[in-house]
This record gives structure tokens, C-alpha cells and sequence, in this order.
């Protein structure tokens, strides 16, 4: 990593990257070709905190090879990854990911729909990614499930806010979830107790098939390239964990962009992941309304905060049905 940044003809900091967690960025030229310098600090980088993987996980990723696995319907941009120490004042150090520029071929930030193409093509990729690494073993659990579900927690915003983190995203959570309980009471009944302690929901997706997910399955960090593969950025909270959630959190956080209704993209997916050879039929219903109310687990806050609409209900409506399914 030192040897290839120090031959970089251009380095510059990407001061508006479009990135919500304290990472820094900056853009550098090695040979002729752009990359993409990104820094992972625990001083700054409140996901890193959540995590509780405080070398990063994507430097856990790569040192166990586990990128080079990815199936080949990825583009995977990562070149190069190395501990660093921190530049902030306290706690401090995490690393550094040097990644080919793949910007020109990522999903424009915008408020539009994408294309039906893109979509199922994403769905496609998701159910061969999870295909790929079915029962997979204990050295892909680099950021544990619990942590996860624990991420856009209530304990998240109090711990961030308690520090003096000037971060957005822990702060809208702090606000979203007391919220949840005027706008939508019913789902705050069920929801808001987990997302204090999801452990009853972690021990009924136990029972349940798991995989490697990548659990930040955000248009943001996702492209198209020119030969239709799939580019999947920020490799921070992966682990062993349920193939549905990753589908859940997809329709969760993309739910204003989506091209089809959530019912026809959860069919999309079951197909792709069945003629990638996974029988689904044993398990299938209850993951789905397992994952489903986990979505809603992390992302109650975030709902509250647009008020109670059709995308709520049909939310609160998933969540109550699977609170039966807890132990």
C-alpha cells in the first residue's frame, strides 16, 4: 500500500463524498490510472464504533481472502488494503482500502427509480453471492449478527451522542425512535423492545439457513460496470448471517427507488436464489418474516421520521405478523 501511494501523480481529498459514516476519501493517480483512497479511522468513523470490528472489517476481509471468493458476477474494485494508525485525538487507527475508480459506473444519486434491469440484475447477484457461501464457516463471521441488528440502535445514539459525535445518522436515530412510538404504536410495540435487545430475533434466525452477507445492500453503494457486473462497495458490517436480511434491508433503505413492488422483488430474488441451486422451500417462509421484521428493527427510526404512510404500514404490518415467531 505505502509503495503504490507514494508513486500516486495526483492525490486530492474528496471533500463531498456522498458518504454518511466519518470515512475519509481522497482521489489519486498511479500510473496513469484513477483510485480511490479510502480511510477507515475509529476517531471518526461512527460505523466502525457500531461495528465493534475496530480494525475495519474490510482489512479483516482482505487479509482472509475472502474477496478474491466473490462470485464472478462482482466487480470487485479493491486493490490493496493495510492497517493505519488514526489522526484523531482519543481513541484512534483502522485502515486503509486503496480501490480502482469504479465512480463512473455507480447508481447516480438521485431520487429516481432505477431501471427494472439494474434491479433484477442486483437481486440476481445477491441470491448468487449468498449461493456461493452457503454454510459458510466461522471465519467469515467478521462483524457479528447481534452487532449488526444493534447498529441503528437506540444504545447506538446514546453511546454517539455521549461522545460529542457530530455525526447525522446517529442522530436521526436518536430522534426516530421515540417517534415511532407516536406515529406507529402498534409496530413500536414490537420493534422497539428489539431494537434494545435484538437477541430474541438473533436466536430465531439461528434456526434458520445462514451465509455471508454484506448487510449494506444501499443503491449508494452499488454499480453497474460496462460488462454488466456488479459493483458492491463498503465491505464494513459483513458476516454469517441470513440471506433474507440482506433482501430486507435492500428493500428497506431503497424503498423510494425501487422499480417493482416488494412483494414481486422478494419473488425475484427466491427465483434466482433456487436456480442457483437452494432449495428454499424448508425454511423460506420463516426467515422471510423474520428478516422482514428485522428491517424494521433497524430502520423503525428512520420510518418514523416520514410519518405514518403506506411504506410504514406495510412494515408494521410484516412485524407484527413475525412477533408470533419469537421465542
Amino acid at each position: 500500500m505505502a509503495e503504490l501511494v507514494a508513486g500516486a501523480s495526483v492525490r486530492e481529498v474528496l471533500a463531498h463524498a456522498p458518504g454518511k459514516s466519518g470515512a475519509r476519501l481522497e482521489r489519486i493517480v498511479i500510473d496513469g490510472q484513477p483510485y480511490v483512497l479510502k480511510h477507515l479511522d475509529l476517531a471518526d468513523d461512527w460505523t466502525m464504533r457500531a461495528s465493534g470490528c475496530l480494525a475495519g472489517a474490510p482489512l479483516m476481509l482482505w487479509e482472509r481472502g475472502i474477496l478474491t471468493q466473490l462470485p464472478g458476477c462482482f466487480n470487485q474494485p479493491i486493490v490493496g488494503a493495510a492497517p493505519e494508525p488514526g489522526t484523531g485525538t482519543g481513541p484512534s487507527g483502522g485502515c486503509a482500502l486503496l480501490m480502482r475508480d469504479v465512480s463512473g459506473w455507480l447508481v447516480p444519486a438521485t431520487d429516481e427509480p432505477i431501471s427494472a434491469g439494474q434491479h433484477g440484475r442486483f437481486l440476481a447477484h445477491m441470491a448468487a453471492l449468498h449461493a456461493a457461501f452457503w454454510g459458510c464457516g466461522r471465519e467469515f463471521d467478521v462483524v457479528p449478527v447481534m452487532h449488526r441488528y444493534l447498529e441503528l440502535s437506540p444504545w447506538t445514539a446514546e453511546a454517539e451522542a455521549a461522545t460529542g459525535s457530530g455525526q447525522l445518522v446517529p442522530q436521526l436515530v436518536g430522534r426516530g425512535w421515540p417517534l415511532l412510538s407516536e406515529v406507529a404504536p402498534a409496530a413500536a410495540a414490537v420493534v422497539t423492545p428489539l431494537a434494545y435487545d435484538p437477541g430474541p430475533l438473533v436466536d430465531a434466525l439461528a434456526t434458520t439457513p445462514q451465509t455471508f452477507v454484506h448487510s449494506n445492500w444501499k443503491l449508494d453503494n452499488l454499480g453497474t460496470d460496462d460488462t454488466g457486473l456488479t459493483i458492491l462497495l463498503d465491505w464494513e458490517q459483513p458476516g454469517c448471517g441470513a440471506p433474507l436480511s440482506d433482501l430486507a434491508w435492500y428493500l428497506a433503505i431503497n424503498c423510494r427507488r425501487l422499480p417493482q413492488s416488494k412483494e414481486a422483488s422478494i419473488a425475484a430474488y427466491r427465483d434466482a436464489l433456487e436456480a442457483a441451486g437452494i432449495d428454499t422451500a424448508p425454511w423460506w417462509d420463516r426467515q422471510l418474516a423474520l428478516c422482514l421484521l428485522g428491517a424494521l428493527v433497524q430502520f423503525g427510526w428512520e420510518k418514523a421520521l416520514g410519518g405514518y404512510d403506506e411504506e410504514l404500514a406495510w412494515w408494521e404490518t410484516h412485524a407484527r405478523r413475525a412477533a408470533a415467531l419469537l421465542g
